[in-house]
């Protein structure tokens, strides 16, 4: 038996909020609509998702993952730490991460109608899409 499942992440306060729904495919364009629904605490919209299948034999009792996807980012200037530096030199805290952890890139996003700014490492394979949140915060409203 297997299953797919898209998770949607959220900003939250320590950590991201997390939505999991059933999807029947690995379908970026139907992941991309759902997300403009989902609605955190906070009125906090997903800044990213992921695919990933679960399965199990007959005999197992839990399933397992067995597949994931990179990360999709929705939105966003994928930036250098020294695009970082040259951008946003106030930012002293984020430059550091990103030196100490080897961050190469990151992914800022800016969360419309909200008071989030999202900054992630944009690793290799990750996926920036092209994602108005402006629009999505709109429907997820309603």
């Amino acid at each position: 038996m297997q299953k797919h499942f898209v998770r949607f992440r959220s900003p939250g306060t320590m950590f991201d909020e997390v939505t999991t729904q059933e999807i029947d495919s690995w379908d970026i364009d139907e992941a991309k609509e759902r997300a403009r629904h989902v609605k955190e605490r906070y009125g906090a919209t997903p800044y990213a998702f992921e695919f990933i299948t679960r399965a199990r034999s007959e005999d197992e009792l839990d399933s397992k993952v067995v597949d994931r996807s990179p990360t999709y980012f929705l939105g966003g200037r994928v930036l250098t730490v020294d695009d970082v530096k040259r951008e946003l030199p106030g930012e002293e805290i984020l430059i550091s991460n990103m030196e100490v952890n080897g961050w190469e890139s990151l992914i800022l996003i800016q969360m419309i109608h909200s008071p989030w700014r999202v900054c992630q490492p944009f690793e290799e394979g990750d996926v920036q899409l092209d994602f108005d949140h402006s629009s999505a915060a709109h429907q997820s409203s309603e």
